[in-house]
């Protein structure tokens, strides 16, 4: 079959990514079967000449590190939602040649709570202060009524959290990382720290924990996380998160809905257990 729709993820580095399983099983349970996704190692010098290049079979772009805030100025429109964290990790490409940006790790955090039974929560902690904090941030925005404590090493970094927070009209409090132990008590946990980070907070984990959403995925279940579930925690994953972005990616693109979560969820489970 010819190929006449494409798509890929693009970042630097790229190799790890589970984009193109994910995608790729949504279109096969779609019967996309013109379709297809890749992957391209990509960096933000490399960005411009990319999208000149792309011809009108492409249909759409994920995007990951360090692109997310490069390719603004290259899109002729962003999403509300993108732009309340100048992120965009989806670009739609249309026929008629326009380019939209959106970020679908927002409501996939939402969605991936969600689907825990969180719908709503009195008060939240984060942990970490980088670009993915800011995209938790903005998710708590939608379902968080009260405060919202970050944990962070600096005071550059705790004062960037603040002012995320009244961009996005969250309250926000700063504390030290020092006190991260404390956060563990919160109705929910969300854990926006790189690999080996919160391993030391794993034996700080109280007998009753409420809910940890830990973005990682791979190494996975993180310290933190095995010890959360052995305390009868519930747990949401970063391969939740991945499921439900891609979810929206895939409809965005194709304009098929819904997407075939499950399936979706199946391959990247099946692509993590073969590293």
């Amino acid at each position: 079959m010819t190929v006449t729709h494409r798509a890929a993820v693009l970042g630097s580095p790229i190799a790890h990514s589970l984009s193109p399983a994910l995608h790729r099983a949504a279109y096969g349970e779609l019967g996309l079967t013109d379709w297809s996704y890749e992957r391209f190692e990509v960096d933000e010098a490399g960005l411009p000449g990319f999208l000149a290049e792309l011809g009108e079979q492409w249909a759409g772009l994920s995007l990951t590190m360090p692109l997310k805030r490069a390719v603004i100025p290259l899109l002729d429109e962003i999403s509300e939602t993108a732009a309340s964290v100048d992120a965009v990790n989806t670009v739609v490409l249309t026929e008629d040649g326009r380019r939209t940006g959106d970020n679908t790790d927002i409501p996939g955090m939402v969605a991936a709570l969600r689907e825990h039974g969180i719908e709503e929560v009195g008060s939240a902690a984060i942990l970490g202060a980088g670009a993915t904090a800011s995209s938790a941030l903005a998710a708590l925005a939608r379902i968080c009524t009260g405060e919202v404590v970050a944990y962070v090493r600096s005071e550059a970094r705790a004062a960037e959290m603040r002012r995320w927070g009244e961009r996005l009209d969250v309250e926000v409090r700063t504390a030290d990382w020092a006190d991260a132990a404390e956060a563990l008590r919160a109705p929910l946990v969300i854990a926006t720290t790189p690999a080996g980070t919160t391993d030391a907070l794993a034996a700080a984990v109280p007998e009753r924990p409420a809910t940890l959403f830990d973005v990682l995925y791979d190494p996975w279940p993180t310290e933190l996380a095995a010890r959360w579930s052995m305390f009868g925690g519930a747990v949401v994953g970063g391969l939740d998160l991945l499921v439900h972005q891609a979810v929206l990616q895939v409809e965005q693109m194709t304009g098929r809905s819904p997407a075939p979560l499950e399936a979706m969820r199946r391959a990247g489970e099946k692509a993590l257990a073969a590293r």
